[in-house]
């Protein structure tokens, strides 16, 4: 990581939970998805939370924090 960088983090890393939460949202809408299709609008995002929400109302079985961690790791770039 380039010192500027470094430091960007490091003041990132002092802002309350809200802006930093904020930051975070800005700085992932502005990456161009990783995959193609992967692009969605926040119509179609909605409708995949409303589509999960009533599947869990619904007793669907879920996956726990670990495995969705694990998932979500794994799409990551390796360093």
């Amino acid at each position: 990581m380039a010192p500027s960088t470094q430091q960007l983090l490091k003041d990132a890393l002092q802002l309350p939970d809200q802006q930093r939460a904020e930051l975070v949202i800005e700085l992932l809408d502005s990456l161009p998805p990783t995959e193609p299709g992967q692009e969605r609008s926040d119509t179609q995002w909605l409708a995949e939370i409303e589509r999960r929400a009533r599947a869990s109302q619904a007793g669907a079985a879920g996956i726990s924090w670990e495995e969705a961690r694990n998932q979500v790791l794994d799409r990551l770039p390796k360093r």
